[in-house]
C-alpha cells in the first residue's frame, strides 16, 4: 500500500453555511419538551443539495414538534467543524464519511453518525474537461492535473478508483485543491486539465461546452454514501433524548425529499445560490432513509484499499441508529 499521505484538514468535505439564527442555547427537562436534556441544537450545514432535508425539517416545523430549536451555523471548513464538535460549540454537523472516517482513524475523536443525508447517483459527481481538451477517456487522465474541492476527499478517492479501473495509477501530486466555484475558470484558463465537479457547476460547465470524461460514481463506487449528520460520542451520550428527537424530525424530512424531487427543487433556492431554473435541471444525488452499516463499510473499505486510513475501521461503532418510533 502506498505511503499514507493524508491530512486531517484535507480529509473532510467543507461544512459551510446557512445564516445563523442567533438564539441563546437552553437546556430543559420540562414535561412539554418530552424531557429533552437540551432544547436548542447548533448544527453545521452546507449550502448544497446534501442539506435539503435539514432545511425542509426546519421550514415544516418537524424540529419544533419535537420540542427542538435547530440553529444552523456557518463553519469555515471541515477541520474547524470537527474542532467545534469536539469543543462543544456545535452539537451536530453535516460531514462527508471520508473525512469523518479519516478523523476517527487518526484518533482526533470518537464520532457517531445519527442520520444519513446524501448518496451518489448518476450524473451528480463527475470529472469534466473543457470542450477543446485532448482528454477523451479516463486513461487520458494519467499525469494530468485534476481539481478537487478538498484534497483527500471523496472526490479524490473516487477519481483514483475510476483511474485504476481504466488501468492507470493516480499520483498525489496530480490533484489540485480548488473550490467548486473556481473550477470552471480553472478549467477554461488551463490551470488544471480536469475537475471533479458537482452541481450546479456541472451544469455551468456543460453550458459552456465542457465535457464529462467519467461519472465518478460508477462500478466500484456506484451508489456510494457521500455525507451524513454526525456528532461526538460524548455529545450523543450526554443528550440522548435530544439527539433522538433530532433523528425523528430529520427522518420525516429525509423521507419526503427521498420520494419527491420537487420538494428539493423548491427548497434549494432558499438556502443556496442555486436558482429555481437551475434547480429544476441539475442532477441530484440520493437521499437514503436509513443508516446502513453495509453501505458505510464500502467507504471505509475503499479508503483502506487506497491508503487513506491505516486501520480496519469499525463502522458499526460509529452508527447511532434512530429510535424505532
Amino acid at each position: 500500500m502506498r505511503h499514507l499521505r493524508r491530512t486531517l484538514a484535507g480529509g473532510i468535505v467543507a461544512v459551510l453555511a446557512l445564516t445563523s439564527c442567533g438564539s441563546s442555547d437552553t437546556t430543559s427537562s420540562a414535561p412539554e419538551t418530552g424531557g429533552l436534556e437540551k432544547t436548542t441544537l447548533k448544527v453545521g450545514t452546507i449550502p448544497v443539495p446534501d442539506s435539503a432535508p435539514l432545511q425542509v425539517a426546519i421550514e415544516r416545523g418537524f424540529f419544533k414538534a419535537e420540542g427542538l430549536e435547530v440553529q444552523p451555523e456557518v463553519v469555515a471548513g471541515g477541520a474547524v467543524a470537527t474542532q467545534k464538535l469536539l469543543g462543544g460549540s456545535l452539537d451536530i454537523s453535516l460531514g462527508a464519511y471520508v473525512g469523518t472516517f479519516l478523523a476517527q482513524d487518526k484518533g482526533a475523536g470518537k464520532f457517531k453518525y445519527v442520520s444519513d443525508s446524501y448518496g451518489a447517483a448518476p450524473g451528480a459527481f463527475v470529472i469534466m474537461v473543457k470542450k477543446d481538451s485532448p482528454i477523451k477517456s479516463v486513461a487520458d487522465l494519467k499525469g494530468k492535473t485534476i481539481a478537487v474541492n478538498v484534497l483527500n476527499s471523496v472526490s479524490q478517492l473516487t477519481a483514483e478508483v475510476q483511474m485504476k479501473v481504466a488501468g492507470v495509477t493516480a499520483t498525489p501530486n496530480q490533484f489540485v485543491e480548488k473550490t467548486f466555484p473556481d473550477m470552471p475558470g480553472a478549467l477554461e484558463n488551463g490551470q488544471v486539465d480536469a475537475a471533479a465537479m458537482v452541481e450546479p457547476f456541472i451544469t455551468v460547465v456543460s453550458k459552456a461546452g465542457g465535457r464529462i470524461v467519467v461519472d465518478e460514481m460508477t462500478g466500484p463506487t456506484e451508489n456510494l454514501p457521500i455525507a451524513g449528520w454526525f456528532t461526538t460520542e460524548a455529545t450523543a451520550g450526554k443528550y440522548p433524548k435530544a439527539i433522538a428527537a433530532f433523528q425523528r424530525a430529520l427522518g420525516k424530512a429525509q423521507a419526503l425529499v427521498a420520494n419527491d424531487r420537487k420538494i428539493v427543487e423548491e427548497t434549494l433556492p432558499k438556502y443556496t445560490k442555486i436558482d429555481a431554473a437551475t434547480a429544476a435541471v441539475i442532477s441530484l444525488g440520493s437521499y437514503p432513509t436509513s443508516l446502513s452499516e453495509t453501505r458505510l463499510q464500502r467507504v471505509a473499505s475503499l479508503m483502506k484499499e487506497y491508503g487513506y486510513i491505516k486501520n480496519d475501521l469499525d463502522v458499526k461503532s460509529m452508527i447511532l441508529q434512530p429510535p424505532a418510533n
